[in-house]
Order: C-alpha cells, then structure tokens, then sequence
C-alpha cells in the first residue's frame, strides 16, 4: 500500500491537536506540526525564527496583497533579495510538505497542507471546529487564562490563520467544506470519537 496522509485544519480551541496526537499513536505515523518549521530551516539555511514570525500568519492587509499572487512553486536562491521574505518562507515550508506526502505517511496540522495536496489521491482532508463556548473553555484551561483574553485569542488567531489560507490559497475560504473530506464539530462528537471517525474514514478511503 501506497503511503497516506492525513492533513488536519483547525479553529483554535477545538481540539485539533489533541486529535492529531491521537491519530498519531493509534495508526503508528509521525504528526507534524511545528516540526515542518524547523525541517524548512533545516533545509534552507533560514533561522527557525523567521519561519516561526510568518508561521500561518500575513504581514500585511489582506487586500493589498491579494492584490499580487504569490509564486510558491518556485524557491528562490540565498541570493536574491527576497531569499528570507515571506512568500519564499511558504514556498520552502510547501516544498517540504509536499516531500512529505511523497516518501512516507503521517499526518500534518495547519499550514495550508490541505491546499497545498490537493491533487493527491493519498490525501485525507479534515477540519476540526467547535462552537466558541467549547473553544474559550478548553483556551482557558490550557493556557491558565482569563475568559476575555481567550476571547481575543481565539479571535486573532483564527483571523490570521484564515487570512494566511486566502492568500496563500489564491482567495480560497479556509472554511470552506468542500476543500475537505471531513468536517468535525469536537463540542458534539468529542476528541475520542472524532479520532475513530477520522480512523474509519481512513480504512474506508485508503483501504488500511
């Protein structure tokens, strides 16, 4: 069998990755998250840092740069000006993604990987909400914070990461379910079952 992957996008609060940590030691397969930061450092010679600053966010409006679409199929050389600007940060994280997909299965959290793998028939493609009273909840317990600093988290980070998609995706909506095989609601279904449907949505599309 051929090598799967499973790419998870998620509103902040929700779950999605606990979900993506589950997934990973009940089917036996790296998730990535974070680590694709360090693995496009790695590979381009660019500190972590700047990978980590435009890490699922924009500099910018959103309408001025719409106004230019991005070239994220092409990496540019150390050289050039624009070696360390954001849009060349994107294109060395995708490649990276993209040689993922290709050598092994896993599974991989946010950075437009659902977009960026589109065409791959070894693609599983899931979004993981939750209502805000359920994401403010879990923000608080997590990070020890109070309700209105959860709030205006929750808010800005969802923001940025759905500007991020638009871009990045040529004005696609990061919520959006028809750019997904499942969307799961974690507040009705839960950690543990949203898990066992992803699972068996695997079996069913992959055949493991």
């Amino acid at each position: 069998m051929q090598n799967y992957v499973i790419t998870i996008a998620r509103g902040f609060g929700s779950g999605g990755a606990q979900i993506a940590r589950a997934l990973s030691k009940e089917l036996n397969i790296p998730f990535y998250e974070n680590q694709i930061l360090a693995m496009a450092s790695e590979h381009s010679g660019i500190s972590k840092e700047k990978f980590a600053q435009a890490d699922e966010k924009l500099q910018g409006g959103l309408l001025q740069k719409l106004k230019a679409a991005p070239n994220t199929d092409r990496i540019l050389l150390p050289a050039d000006k624009h070696f360390v600007s954001d849009d060349n940060l994107f294109a060395i994280q995708a490649a990276v993604i993209r040689e993922l997909a290709e050598s092994e299965s896993c599974i991989i959290v946010g950075k437009c990987a659902n977009f960026l793998l589109r065409e791959r028939s070894n693609v599983l493609s899931v979004y993981i909400e939750a209502p805000r009273a359920y994401c403010l909840k879990s923000v608080m317990e997590k990070m020890g914070i109070s309700e209105e600093e959860a709030h205006a988290l929750i808010t800005k980070t969802d923001r940025y990461r759905s500007d991020y998609f638009q871009y990045y995706s040529g004005g696609r909506i990061w919520t959006d379910p028809v750019l997904y095989d499942l969307t799961l609601n974690t507040d009705r279904v839960g950690l543990d079952n949203a898990v066992a449907l992803i699972m068996e949505y695997a079996k069913i599309k992959f055949g493991i």
